[in-house]
Order: C-alpha cells, then sequence, then structure tokens
C-alpha cells in the first residue's frame, strides 16, 4: 500500500502535508480502497474552523457513509472544487488531485499525528 513519506497521518485514515503553516488534508489510499467507490463529498466551508479529532465532513461511497475527521485544528483556506465535483478523484487520486481541504494551522500543530512508518504499522495489523 502506498504511504508516502511526506506526510503525517491519523489513525482514521486522514493525511496531513504540513508547508508553511499550511495543512493540506486528505484520505489516505487505504481509506479510498476500504470505502469503494467514492461518490459524494461533504467537506468544511472556507472560513470553517475545524478542530482536530473533530468531524468536519463525509464520503458517501457505494457501500457507505463515513465521517472526515479534521487531523489538525485551524482555518479553512481553501476546499479542492475537484474533489466535490468528480469524487472518483478520492479513489483515483489520494494523494495527489484527490486532496480535500487545506487549513491554516498557524505555528501550531495540535492532533495526534503519525509518521509514515507508524501508520504503515497501523494498516498492516
Amino acid at each position: 500500500m502506498n504511504v508516502p513519506e511526506d506526510r503525517q497521518y491519523t489513525a482514521e485514515h486522514e493525511w496531513v502535508r504540513l508547508s508553511g503553516g499550511v495543512a493540506t488534508v486528505g484520505i489516505t489510499a487505504h481509506a479510498a480502497s476500504a470505502l469503494g467507490d467514492v461518490v459524494f463529498v461533504e467537506l468544511p466551508a472556507v472560513g470553517d474552523t475545524v478542530t482536530a479529532g473533530e468531524s468536519c465532513g463525509e464520503i458517501e461511497s457505494t457501500k457507505s457513509v463515513s465521517e472526515l475527521y479534521a487531523p489538525v485544528t485551524g482555518e479553512v483556506i481553501e476546499v479542492n472544487s475537484l474533489a466535490v465535483d468528480t469524487p472518483e478523484q478520492v479513489n483515483d487520486s489520494p494523494y495527489d488531485g484527490g486532496w480535500l481541504f487545506r487549513v491554516d494551522v498557524g505555528d501550531v500543530v495540535t492532533g495526534q499525528l503519525l509518521d509514515a512508518a507508524a501508520y504503515r504499522a497501523l494498516i498492516e495489523t
């Protein structure tokens, strides 16, 4: 299973890539595979504040509806309209074109994040 080293992960299968106080958020390839074909994505709106560990949206697939949990705390500054308009992007490219939203986290990153090795160990058990 593809687990990029340049991100951090949650036990709920979200990923975070930090760059200059901005966190890009998505779901992992493992989550996308387990969900099956994603058909609908509900994301927080630009300007919303999300809190690490709390629900901030939903991902609906042909199998189920799953809550999306914020991996970090901060203000949503961008939403990936491509993922909303063509939710299959979440399956096709979970680490690139299928990212979900960006959060301004400032100087402080809160939330329990795993490095790639720890996340890989989690999904292999």
